[in-house]
């Protein structure tokens, strides 16, 4: 996998969700630099808050931060800066 990797977690619960990124960070090579996650904004906030939780204040190595992608529907892992 390399650029920017985009995973589309609508309509699953926040630990399903998590398990997905989690093996899709896994398998993250040297060239990816970001991973973009598609949750959804309505039903979609709850994803959100788990993947803060999970994965933001220096709690997976990989993950430089946490940041909004270009709509409230969008979250995005930074592993490192292009």
């Amino acid at each position: 996998m390399t650029g920017i990797v985009e995973i589309d977690v609508h309509g699953k619960n926040v630990e399903t969700a998590v398990k997905e990124i989690k093996k899709y960070l896994d398998n993250a090579g040297s060239g990816t630099y970001r991973i973009r996650i598609i949750h959804g904004y309505h039903g979609g906030t709850r994803i959100r808050d788990g993947i803060e939780d999970e994965f933001s204040y220096g709690r997976e190595p990989k993950v430089k931060r946490v940041t909004m992608g270009d709509n409230p529907g969008i979250t995005e892992l930074v592993l490192r800066e292009y």
